[in-house]
């Protein structure tokens, strides 16, 4: 999925995740999950983080590759645990909008036809059962279709 896609699903899922877990002002967890939605992609040099960060990303990708460590389970648990053990408290609830956001990703590149590697280590690609290529017509559906949800929540607030 492109860069795009990933931050308004990042966002889409921090705003439901705020709803579902009371999580206080759901614009401030979307802007967090719209981070972490970009995250994993941290491996891919062409990326929007890859090109903020172009020495860390380099590196990621020359000891991993794209779509393994950054886009597993593993990679999840790591950035959680240190996250929830060093994130102060009031802050906390934007660190889950972020690792929803990250979620979001995995979920959204598990729908491509390369999958992830979600469990890495281990050499197992992981696929939804109905995928698309990145850049496809189904991804520019898929991202109208988040779209209109953010600005229908946004909406609600505001009103």
């Amino acid at each position: 999925m492109q860069g795009k896609t990933h931050t308004v699903g990042g966002a889409a899922a921090a705003v439901i995740a705020a709803q579902v877990m009371n999580l206080g002002d759901p614009a401030l967890v979307a802007a967090s999950g719209a981070i972490g939605g970009i995250v994993p992609d941290i491996c891919h040099g062409g990326s929007k983080i890859g090109r903020r960060l172009p020495i860390l990303s380099k590196i990621i990708n020359l000891l991993f590759g794209h779509r393994t460590f950054t886009h597993s389970l593993l990679f999840l648990l790591i950035v959680g645990g240190i996250g929830f053990y060093n994130v102060p408290g009031d802050s906390l609830n934007l660190f889950i909008g972020f690792m929803v956001g990250m979620g979001s990703h995995l979920l959204l590149d598990a729908a491509t036809k390369n999958g992830i590697a979600f469990f890495y280590p281990l050499k197992i690609k992981v696929r939804l059962p109905f995928t698309t290529r990145t850049g496809s017509f189904i991804e520019y559906v898929v991202f109208a279709a988040i779209t209109v949800f953010l600005v229908y929540s946004g909406w609600k607030y505001i009103g």
